[in-house]
């Protein structure tokens, strides 16, 4: 692991610490008394939604209820609930696993990512990564889908051939080594402006009125059908995979082979367009994403 990954992990680690004894003391304890499994999720509705797809299937198929945990905070405070205890399993991906986690670079095969970092969580940690859920939602370059085809852009290699657009990026995609500068390095690119940050709400907006011309995009977010934005393929598989998939607290898959039972049937069941319809429903359409994690797991017989 780089050195400057490990001693964010290990700090950002200690603030998790605390701030889940704060906000879910009380999960470990709980558990202790036969008050069922724990699920956490982040604090973004796809999360959420998944999370719900657990546990409702879990409860489906146990007819033992599930305490939730949901928007709970980011990747290292859920992962410190897993080292704790607090939790027994949350969504995460492959990617954040990967280069969050373990400080990891990507390998040039992302069919070795799931590999990697379940040896790696097992190894490390003793967690247990199960099967993902079939869908992407990794980092990704998008334009106005007119703009894109105007130009005859369909891949980030075409944009080397394109200096003259303005682009307006997610703050930390700016700056991160995963994000435009080392894009830029992969594909030899270069802009006659450099990118502006902006908040990810602003910067689709942006790219649907023409403010800009190519954003950093989420995979998965409803925003780009809502927005009828192109996304860009990633032709020489700069950004590793991010698939989401259950990742369960040391000792739990051996204690509870439910879990796996009742989870294998959704692996490879939702795609990067089924993942954006459901997001949409909770963030453009408002609805609970428990009742959108129930009309799914309806409408797949499960």
């Amino acid at each position: 692991m780089k050195l400057r990954a490990l001693l964010g992990l290990v700090g950002l680690g200690l603030a998790a610490a605390v701030l889940l004894t704060l906000t879910i003391g009380g999960v470990k304890a709980a558990r202790g008394r036969g008050e069922g499994l724990a699920i956490g999720s982040k604090t973004f509705s796809e999360s959420w939604i998944l999370a719900e797809i657990y546990a409702q299937r879990i409860e489906r198929v146990t007819g033992e209820p599930v305490r939730r945990r949901h928007a709970l905070g980011g990747t290292l405070l859920l992962f410190e609930g897993l080292r704790s205890g607090a939790l027994d399993l949350y969504p995460e991906y492959t990617g954040t696993g990967l280069v969050t986690i373990l400080g990891r670079e990507v390998p040039d095969d992302p069919a070795t990512v799931l590999p990697i970092v379940r040896e790696a969580f097992e190894a490390r940690y003793g967690m247990t990564w199960l099967s993902p859920q079939g869908f992407n939602n990794t980092y990704a370059m998008a334009m106005p889908r007119a703009k894109a085809e105007a130009l005859g852009v369909e891949t980030v290699s075409d944009l080397r051939g394109h200096p003259e657009l303005t682009a307006g990026f997610a703050t930390e995609f700016v700056a991160r080594d995963d994000g435009w500068p080392g894009l830029a390095e992969r594909y030899g690119l270069s802009l006659d402006r450099e990118p502006r940050a902006m908040e990810a709400g602003l910067m689709y907006q942006a790219a649907a009125t023409g403010e800009v011309d190519l954003i950093s995009a989420y995979g998965t977010d409803a925003r780009i059908d809502k927005f009828d934005l192109f996304v860009l393929e990633d032709d020489r598989q700069f950004f590793p995979p991010y698939r989401a998939t259950p990742l369960l607290a040391p000792g739990v898959a051996d204690a509870h082979p439910e879990i796996g039972r009742a989870l294998a049937p959704l692996a490879g069941l939702l795609d990067d367009v089924q993942m954006r319809k459901l997001n949409g429903e909770v963030d453009i359409h408002k609805r609970d994403p428990s009742e959108v994690a129930a009309q799914w797991l309806d409408a797949q017989g499960l």
